[in-house]
């Protein structure tokens, strides 16, 4: 009797430095936010009051929303990956352009157009967007997503 993966197995080590892969660009765009909270905290006249504010708690639940988040699209990728059975850095590109186009171009197309938010601001975005999908894909491909090489 055969049976049927409902959550396709990953490398655990694929998930791993994904998640940091990815956790870095989330925090390359969150960057500012951190720096705001960083500079509040050497403003603050003890280290208690600092961690006690609702800027600490604030920070740390991005931060920690943004390290789930990470970990969840690297599982996701990579699943993909295998299920697809890409094997190629072309194929790896072309999986990650369709994930951005799925999940990410919408918005964007949005920002820009309905909401009216400045270029620059679009851009960094779509650009932190296409490197969590289309670069996501293309390092997993890189490390090898596959518990099993022989699959």
């Amino acid at each position: 009797m055969a049976t049927l993966h409902y959550l396709p197995p990953v490398k655990p080590s694929a998930i791993a430095l994904g998640t940091a892969f990815n956790h870095a660009i989330s925090l390359a765009v969150l960057g500012p936010v951190f720096g705001d909270t960083y500079r509040r905290a050497q403003q603050a006249n003890t280290k208690e009051e600092f961690f006690k504010s609702k800027e600490a708690a604030t920070a740390a639940a991005t931060w920690g929303s943004s390290l789930v988040g990470s970990a969840i699209q690297t599982y996701g990728v990579g699943a993909l990956i295998n299920a697809t059975g890409t094997l190629t850095y072309k194929g790896a590109a072309y999986l990650g352009s369709l994930i951005f186009m799925a999940t990410a171009a919408p918005s964007i197309v949005s920002q820009f157009v309905t909401e009216k938010r400045p270029l620059d601001t679009v851009a960094v975005g779509a650009l932190a967007r296409v490197l969590e999908t289309v670069g996501l894909s293309m390092f997993l491909t890189y490390w090898g997503t596959r518990t099993n090489p022989f699959d």
